[in-house]
């Protein structure tokens, strides 16, 4: 296991080295700074590799940044289970009926990672898709992959015409698809995607697979 994350953070690695490139090039065009938190608030899937991720930077957070994260992490699940009762471990959300977590609670809640001051307390062990918000991801031969970016960035330009901001993202995707699937595999979930939340994340037990959706 700790192989796959080893070769996770090398992807991760790659991706802050284009964000890092964009900023060079673009200088305060771009406006994501520390304590920036506007897009670091509600839910939004992360895949189990993230979640793996996650765990480790949070285990190495002092005792008390641990309990206070937890506790905000609780809150949060504690209005998933609201809406779906029998929503536990190890909160895996892909057998969900219709497909429901994709848009699950339209809300500002902060993520529970933040401190106090707004910075991310795990930066480094941030998921993927908070390294890559902000700016669209286009692919060097012009395959978009995603073709949102952060407003506050580039106002006064499309940032899908700018041929500075494009980067690796096809190979980048698929050796994420590669490393998931690896780690599918050995959770017991061989052949499909797995995904969760920040909060859930947490409370995870990667230790015992298979990982098997409870739902009755």
């Amino acid at each position: 296991m700790q192989e796959l994350l080893a070769s996770y953070q090398r992807l991760l690695a790659a991706a802050d080295a284009w964000f890092a490139r964009c900023q060079q090039v673009l200088g305060e065009q771009v406006r994501c700074t520390a304590g920036c938190t506007g897009c670091c608030r509600g839910l939004f899937d992360i895949t189990l590799l993230d979640a793996l991720a996650l765990q480790q930077a949070f285990d190495r957070l002092p005792e008390g940044q641990r309990k206070a994260v937890a506790a905000r992490a609780d809150l949060q699940i504690a209005a998933l289970q609201q809406r779906w009762p029998t929503f536990g471990p190890p909160y895996l959300l892909n057998d969900l009926p219709h497909r429901q977590w994709e848009t699950p609670l339209s809300d500002e809640t902060p993520c529970s990672l933040l401190g106090p001051d707004g910075v991310c307390l795990v930066y480094a062990g941030r998921p993927l898709t908070c390294r890559l918000h902000g700016l669209p991801q286009v692919d060097h031969t012009g395959e978009i992959f995603d073709e949102e970016g952060c407003t506050l960035n580039l106002p006064a330009a499309d940032p899908l015409r700018r041929p500075e901001l494009r980067g690796e993202f096809r190979p980048l995707f698929a050796e994420e698809a590669r490393l998931l699937r690896q780690l599918a595999a050995r959770l017991g979930r061989p052949g499909g995607e797995i995904d969760t939340y920040i909060p859930t994340a947490l409370f995870i037990d990667f230790r015992r697979p298979p990982l098997n959706i409870h739902w009755s």
